[in-house]
């Protein structure tokens, strides 16, 4: 028999970005269950201090605008600071753009473009930008890891045309996959994890819509086809963010319920 092979992350800093509620908490509380010390970011002070306290001794939490590159900085000195460097980032700020003006392209607002852009995309720019800086200054390597969607390589026409925040989501793979191929040479990796719907507050329009949870339990048939939970996508963020994926870099991985592989239609109108 071998010897348990479970990710280990003793000894890792961890920053994620939009990590107070939803995806970012849930992977912060396995993040530390698996022996990393996190920090912790978010626009609302009151969630940033309920997750530290919820996370303990080896969190920390700062409030700030992940689309501000200030934010970024005090976020990275802040892990640095706090616990002596910086060994992965965890990209998971953002959301959706409907109630700025995101939609279908012949109804979107400029205000809708500007607003998804900066949420989704220019975020992470920052944020990345910031975490390869560093890890360069150590010298040591490090890994990134984005928060992507099946929107940004597997539409869904009716429900979800949402389309400035697909284009966001698609620019995160191109991106990522660019820069995991320039700094494989520094021992750097990124990879990028693309959820379908899951719970989220993101996801309170479609909660509400029967319509819409008809359609997942096509969309997404595994486990009787249901939408995702938080703590179904915290697994794969700690095997790409710890040492168990040291030989893994440019990577999509869809946890999705089956999204991208499947029509969405009920069963008895199956061919």
């Amino acid at each position: 028999m071998h010897a348990s092979t479970e990710p280990n992350l003793q000894g890792q800093a961890i920053l994620i970005m939009g990590g107070t509620s939803g995806l970012g908490l849930s992977a912060a509380h396995r993040l530390t269950k698996a022996g990393a010390s996190v920090v912790v970011t978010g626009r609302d002070a009151s969630k940033v201090d309920a997750a530290v306290t919820a996370l303990g001794d080896r969190a920390r939490g700062l409030t700030g605008d992940a689309s501000a590159s200030s934010s970024v900085a005090d976020a990275i000195a802040l892990t640095v600071s706090a616990f002596g460097a910086l060994h992965g980032l965890y990209h998971v700020a953002g959301g959706s753009g409907r109630s700025q003006g995101d939609g279908r392209l012949h109804e979107v607002t400029d205000a809708g473009i500007d607003h998804t852009i900066d949420l989704n995309l220019k975020s992470l720019l920052y944020s990345n930008r910031a975490a390869i800086q560093q890890f360069l200054k150590q010298g040591e390597g490090g890994t990134i890891l984005n928060m992507g969607s099946v929107l940004g390589f597997s539409p869904s026409p009716h429900f979800f045309a949402s389309h400035i925040y697909a284009a966001t989501k698609s620019a995160v793979i191109g991106f990522t996959k660019s820069i995991a191929s320039h700094y494989a040479k520094d021992n750097i990796r990124a990879n990028v994890i693309a959820p379908a719907l899951v719970e989220s507050p993101m996801s309170q329009r479609a909660l509400g819509d029967r319509a819409i949870m008809r359609f997942i339990q096509c969309k997404q048939p595994l486990d009787g086809g249901r939408i995702g939970h938080p703590e179904d996508l915290d697994e794969a963020a700690l095997f790409f963010l710890s040492k168990a994926s040291a030989f893994v870099t440019g990577q999509v991985l869809a946890v999705d319920g089956g999204w991208s592989v499947t029509e969405g239609v009920p069963r008895d109108q199956s061919i």
